[in-house]
């Protein structure tokens, strides 16, 4: 049939209303993301906790998201974990990242990145991309385990095989500094423009630097100054300062 989400929620709703708890979660997405209703996150929140309580794993993450975010309820991260964590029990990946997450930054739990770091490795063996770019970055900065610069390496690649635009930025770094890979200035420009061209400013910023000194690039101040420019406008301190710089100097500008 043509794609037509307001029937679909019709649908949705005469088998939520008996129960049925695939129909539940479904239509709370509906309301969450405002498909053939409209958008509704209180509505959301509802239907995602019916479907939750009968055990559906994808609502109970959902719902767990949904308490950590305060969007259609009040915010309460404790709750939030009591949902990621029976998610996690079902082996839901996002459960397992958003559970790595809340012990990494303390919500709802202590703060523990040794906890942090073994749910990141659940899920991002499991090939789940941020959880593996999460689990890249403890292994780098030694949280909850072990500084080990190659083994950050080895899980970055794997989120950035995904696109992951943090893992892309995160290997550029490597590759600039000569952190778990041998220093190589070109191989560190074109990651960060991977991850520069979605939108990354640290990238952008990174990119712009590599122009500036001819580092892994010809030196090109034209081209400096547009990649400061683009992590300039989206906040980034050492851009707009470096932008501000160019300005004063007409270098590139």
């Amino acid at each position: 049939v043509p794609q037509d989400y307001t029937k679909a929620t019709e649908w949705y709703e005469k088998a939520a209303e008996q129960g049925n708890f695939n129909a539940q979660y479904s239509l709370g997405e509906c309301y969450y993301y405002g498909r053939g209703v409209p958008q509704d996150y209180t509505k959301a929140t509802e239907w995602y906790e019916k479907a939750a309580e009968q055990g559906h794993k994808y609502a109970q993450y959902s719902l767990g998201y949904c308490y950590y975010h305060g969007q259609g309820i009040p915010e309460n991260h404790k709750k939030a974990v009591e949902w990621y964590r029976k998610a996690a029990e079902q082996n839901d990946i996002s459960a397992l990242n958003a559970l790595g997450n809340c012990y990494y930054y303390g919500k709802g739990v202590p703060q523990d990145y040794t906890k942090a770091t073994e749910w990141y490795e659940k899920a991002a063996e499991q090939g789940y991309k941020y959880a593996q770019y999460s689990l890249g970055y403890c292994y780098y900065h030694g949280q909850g385990i072990p500084e080990n610069h190659k083994k950050a390496v080895e899980w970055y690649r794997k989120a950035a095989e995904q696109n992951d635009i943090s893992a892309l930025n995160a290997l550029g770094n490597c590759y600039y500094y000569g952190k778990g890979v041998p220093q190589d200035y070109t191989k560190a420009t074109e990651w960060y423009e991977k991850a520069a061209e979605q939108g990354n400013f640290n990238a952008q910023y990174s990119l712009g630097e590599c122009y500036y000194y001819g580092r892994g690039v010809p030196q090109d101040y034209t081209k400096a100054t547009e990649w400061y420019e683009k992590a300039a406008e989206q906040g980034h301190k050492y851009a707009q300062y470096s932008l501000g710089y160019c300005y004063y100097h007409g270098q590139g500008i």
